[in-house]
């Protein structure tokens, strides 16, 4: 397991899964094509780069992670993007019944070993000599007022909004990233900021 402090963009939810036993980091999935319609989450993606100097792409090998590839680099502009390419290994995972259309397996269907090869062939190393960080946690959110409490919902929304987040994530996810986004001090700022304003309102 290494830690990686750029986010990494993936298709999908099973590409997510795989990586997550590799890497410790922030995962996004584009939910293969469904990012061309889902403005928030391209926004969400865009942040993120812009405040984490950049990102990783790790898409399949095959012409569509290309052009999903191609897509998250136009969304980001000129911010730095790491590009991180997998073998061309014919095959199908584990989990479907056919192959998919050129017959080759994506991120989900590598080892631990192959995608850590990878990574470090693109350039991307392990975060190290960094003092740790006091993370957000779920009992943070608890105490915000954004999960447990009634209008926790509502209240969650009105985060997302203001920091131009998918106002759809689920408390987990909106949690991870969160972590990536903000440092503990300024997600307190940020909730009374917005919290407070909205009951002066």
């Amino acid at each position: 397991m290494i830690k990686i402090s750029k986010p990494i963009i993936v298709e999908g939810k099973y590409d997510k899964i795989t990586l997550e036993n590799v890497v410790d980091g922030l995962i996004i999935p584009t939910n293969g094509f469904g990012i061309f319609k889902d403005r928030q989450k391209c926004l969400m993606i865009k942040e993120l780069a812009q405040r984490n100097n950049g990102l990783i792409i790790m898409t399949d090998s095959d012409s569509a992670g290309s052009v999903i590839r191609a897509y998250i680099k136009n969304i980001v502009g000129n911010c730095d993007i790491i590009n991180v390419y997998i073998p061309q290994l014919k095959g199908k995972e584990k989990r479907k019944t056919v192959a998919g259309k050129e017959g080759l397996l994506g991120v989900e269907g590598m080892t631990p070993e192959i995608i850590l090869d990878s990574l470090k062939k693109s350039g991307v190393t392990a975060v190290s000599g960094e003092k740790p960080k006091r993370k957000i946690t779920k009992t943070d959110m608890f105490s915000a007022g954004l999960s447990g409490v009634v209008g926790s919902s509502d209240n969650r929304k009105k985060i997302l909004e203001h920091l131009g987040l998918p106002q759809e994530l689920s408390p987990n996810a909106m949690l991870d990233v969160l972590n990536n986004i903000l440092s503990y001090e300024e997600f307190f700022e940020v909730t009374e900021k917005c919290l407070k304003s909205q009951d002066k309102s």
